[in-house]
């Protein structure tokens, strides 16, 4: 998977516009767990091809075999992919992917109830898709009617999840896709890396196009996290009003305490992104790291357990990913109707009641001075000023070593157990039988 911090063209030299100097704020290094909405006209077919254990993320020729069901309306104008054949005996010959918008009936969707599922396991930010690549706009938006108040489930839904996500206490992101949008492209489909950047549009008039809507989402919304995905249109990267650089100025205007990510294409980012990426080391800068909790965004009816996080898994992903720096944007992907699948829901409720008792480990906490040891039972290392938390990522082996630098300190396991130590070996401990059949045992040492 490509980082997008790199891709910083076209170079202007010394005609370079000024970009804002707005880093990450505390708030956002602090809340460590978002979640992910990706929902659209994708998820009425809800399909895409399973490749096994893993996810295996297309490259130059397997665009046709895409594992992402949010990519459907690329896929399926891929004659004779597995996503066309299917769409073919499922829809009909004649049925367009935009024809699915009238087939799209959210009548199950209650925000609130959706948003409390989001925040119960443990959310603080929440950061829907307003609109994928396919163009479809989730908004009550002025600048297209292929929009989900005009069609199909004919209500603005971005406005409820964002009521929702404010009357909940957490903070309010939106994605939105700048630089891909099929609607309103007559490319051929994408079939390699090559042509994720080869078809696409690059005009001005785009560039406005894209503008425009950014800015109905900033008035409307006054987003926390600004979440831009395949960079921006390069006519619009310059000098002008509608260009990166005056948008994000005017959008840190409007929200002085909000966050980018580094998707834009431009010599400028928040924090970076790391999408279905294991990381090794600590990243000293503020990054996250985002995923499906199965091997899609978009919900793809396909998948079962083999394919999808377990709550313990998910737990121990938080972990990883915190001790490294990062924050962890899991991603929910709800069925048409607006519901979130039973899969979904059981290791997004594991890791809410996990988070209840050991959330003060995890959130507003920074990496140690390493993240691991190269040997002993698997751990990752978290502080709050003075206080090292140790995560156990196997309890069920029932000991824990401890490094040097914790030997003097004082011990505490985060359930409130006792610490007894192994044989008399001041360097290791027992972890406690009640807490073995944890997914992470967390011991602080301060």
């Amino acid at each position: 998977m490509m980082n997008f911090e790199k891709r910083t063209g076209p170079d202007f030299g010394v005609d370079a516009p000024v970009y804002p100097t707005q880093g990450v704020p505390d708030w956002y290094r602090d809340a460590k767990l978002g979640f992910f909405v990706h929902w659209g006209l994708y998820s009425v077919p809800a399909w895409a091809v399973q490749h096994g254990d893993g996810v295996n993320i297309p490259t130059e020729d397997a665009y046709a075999w895409h594992q992402y069901a949010e990519w459907y309306g690329n896929t399926v104008r891929i004659a004779g992919s597995p996503t066309w054949e299917r769409h073919q005996q499922l829809f009909g010959p004649g049925t367009s992917y935009e024809d699915l918008a009238d087939r799209w009936d959210a009548s199950a969707f209650d925000a609130d109830a959706f948003v409390g599922e989001l925040v119960g396991a443990g959310a603080k930010y929440i950061v829907p898709t307003t609109k994928h690549h396919e163009g479809f706009c989730l908004w009550d938006t002025a600048s297209t009617g292929f929009n989900s108040v005009a069609r199909g489930p004919r209500r603005d839904l971005i406005s409820e999840f964002h009521d929702a996500t404010r009357r909940a206490g957490a903070k309010f992101g939106v994605y939105y896709s700048g630089a891909l949008d099929w609607h309103v492209s007559d490319f051929p489909p994408i079939e390699s890396d090559t042509d994720l950047f080869r078809f696409r549009r690059n005009d001005a008039h785009f560039a406005r196009y894209s503008a425009a809507q950014l800015e109905e989402l900033v008035s409307r919304f006054s987003p926390d996290v600004l979440w831009n995905d395949i960079e921006w249109p390069d006519g619009g990267k310059g000098h002008d009003e509608y260009a990166v650089a005056a948008l994000l100025q005017r959008y840190f205007d409007a929200v002085p305490d909000g966050v980018v990510n580094d998707r834009w294409g431009v010599p400028y980012h928040g924090f970076l992104t790391r999408e279905y990426t294991d990381i090794p080391e600590i990243i000293p800068d503020p990054w996250e790291s985002t995923r499906g909790l199965g091997y899609s965004f978009g919900f793809n009816q396909a998948e079962d357990e083999r394919h999808s996080l377990s709550g313990a898994a998910l737990i121990r992903l938080l972990v990883d990913v915190v001790a490294k720096n990062g924050n962890l944007l899991i991603n929910v992907g709800p069925a048409a109707d607006g519901s979130i699948p039973e899969l979904q829901r059981r290791a997004m409720r594991e890791l809410g009641a996990w988070l209840q008792t050991n959330g003060d480990t995890v959130y507003g906490t920074r990496p140690w001075i390493r993240m691991e040891e190269r040997s002993g039972a698997p751990r990752r290392y978290t502080t709050t000023g003075s206080t090292v938390h140790v995560h156990a990522l196997d309890p069920s082996i029932g000991t824990l070593d401890l490094p040097d630098e914790l030997l003097q300190s004082d011990l505490r396991w985060t359930d409130g157990s006792a610490v007894e130590k192994a044989d008399g070996d001041r360097a290791v401990v027992v972890i406690p039988a009640r807490l073995r059949g944890e997914a992470v045992a967390v011991l602080s040492a301060g």
